[in-house]
């Protein structure tokens, strides 16, 4: 049997990007139909022992090495608007392949790229005017100086990406047709992003096992918080239920970004004791968030035109969600999540939506169970690694897609939650950042820059060689 060889180009845990749990995910289901070597950021060692089990890794720097060695029959590079992309654009760029992007908008990552890569900001304005001119070059100015604003969406600078692939991959028909716009010749297919269905949680449990009040209402959000996962107008909302006289309380269970003031919001609109800001959570206490949660709220816009896998695990848990109206998050069916028009009926609409689902529990659970099916059958890793090889024969001129191994490499089904030991009460905390005095006057202005170019926390990697620097 002549097995299909792929390099398969991503980050994986602990490197902070979602697309590491994608890959990690995908990959066990892509390993029934070829042979996948994983090439990963140099320096970097997986935290999931299933990888080097199943799979060769090697770091990204030998990727030229092997493919001359023993050429492979497909070549996948995965990137997203994030530093944990770095050496993946450096090398798709040298070795052109088959790029999936999961960002249409990569303007964040080009500036970190030209500043800390390139070693030359003026790379990156001189970007900007060239590919949107003059507009493109007063935008550049504004964002070299830390003026960041929503308009940065409209200059996607993924152009580049576009130009050094040989086909790409996308998840949602908003980035194929914007891509097809930008490059007209361009080879792009829709695969599915595929996410593993969580076993069924229950509510009491969850709640019980956080410390979380059992008879309150609960708006809950997932993951990184910036200002454009529409907090504000939900907090404003949350203020709205709560003069209503309901019991209502919004968690919000994610890093914070450092150029987002939530504390101030939150202080600002007296709703400190109803707002619980819990920080990066394990697995295991993310899941359980999600059951406790009475309704989810996972709104963003701008759009950066990403499909969202944290969305899909909560519909996949079977949860009600409020979803934005725009790019990819329009596509989804009737039925299986509350859309929230952008706009100035904003507002209204989130408050309309939750006195409904919070009010109509049987509303609800039935939203909720529609999620479910939906992601169950539409969003499958299975068929989304068919779709993947299905793809890469066409556009490599493989002779055919054939299932090489039963079952997937390693199982990626999420284990029953352990709720027998109860964690803390959960209480209302906010970032708080050390005092100004405290503070060294050279991290000081380290941390200053890593904010202006967007780093956060969860930048792991990043901020490791950073502080050996410094130190």
């Amino acid at each position: 049997m002549n097995i299909p060889r792929i390099a398969y180009c991503s980050p994986v845990n602990p490197a902070p990007s979602g697309i590491s749990d994608y890959s990690e995910e995908l990959l066990p289901y892509l390993g029934q139909y070829a042979d996948v070597t994983l090439f990963v950021e140099d320096g970097l060692k997986p935290t999931n022992p299933a990888l080097h089990s199943h799979l060769d890794v090697l770091p990204i720097r030998r990727l030229e090495r092997e493919a001359r060695r023993r050429p492979f029959d497909a070549l996948v590079y995965h990137m997203g608007n994030s530093p944990a992309h770095a050496a993946i654009w450096r090398q798709a760029r040298r070795l052109p392949g088959v790029i999936v992007l999961h960002d249409l908008v990569l303007h964040h990552f080009m500036l970190w790229y030209a500043a800390n890569v390139g070693r030359d900001i003026q790379q990156y304005v001189r970007a900007m005017e060239a590919r949107y001119g003059d507009a493109g070059a007063h935008m550049a100015q504004l964002m070299i100086r830390s003026r960041f604003t929503d308009a940065a969406f409209d200059f996607p600078l993924c152009e580049p990406v576009l130009a050094a692939a040989r086909g790409l991959l996308v998840h949602s028909r908003y980035v194929q047709q914007h891509v097809v716009a930008l490059r007209p010749d361009l080879p792009v297919a829709i695969v599915p992003m595929g996410v593993p269905l969580p076993p069924p949680v229950e509510r009491a449990a969850a709640r019980a096992f956080l410390g979380l009040p059992p008879d309150a209402l609960l708006l809950a959000s997932f993951g990184h918080i910036n200002a454009w996962k529409r907090v504000e107008p939900t907090l404003r909302v949350l203020g709205d239920l709560r003069a209503q006289g309901l019991d209502v309380r919004y968690l919000l269970v994610g890093s914070v970004s450092p150029n987002y003031d939530l504390m101030s919001l939150i202080e600002r609109l007296r709703l400190g004791d109803a707002v619980i800001v819990t920080g990066h959570v394990p697995r295991e206490e993310f899941e359980a968030y999600v059951a406790a949660a009475d309704l989810c709220v996972n709104l963003r816009y701008p759009t950066g035109g990403e499909t969202s896998a944290s969305l899909l695990r909560l519909l996949g848990a079977g949860r009600p969600t409020l979803v934005s109206a725009v790019g990819s998050f329009a596509e989804l069916p009737a039925g299986v999540a509350a859309q929230v028009d952008p706009g100035p009926a904003e507002r209204d609409q989130i408050l309309a939506y939750c006195q409904l689902l919070l009010g109509q529990a049987d509303l609800a659970q039935a939203l909720g169970a529609r999620a479910r099916a939906y992601v169950a059958t539409e969003h499958t890793l299975a068929g989304a690694a068919l779709a993947y090889m299905r793809t890469l024969a066409y556009w490599y001129g493989w002779p055919v897609v054939q299932r090489y191994r039963n079952a997937p490499l390693w199982d990626v089904t999420p284990a029953s939650l352990d709720l027998s030991v109860h964690l803390a009460p959960a209480v209302p905390r906010h970032p708080h950042p050390p005092a100004e005095d405290d503070v060294n006057p050279l991290i000081k202005r380290v941390a200053t820059a890593m904010a202006e170019l967007g780093l956060t926390e969860d930048d792991q990697v990043v901020l490791a060689s950073i502080a050996q620097r410094i130190g």
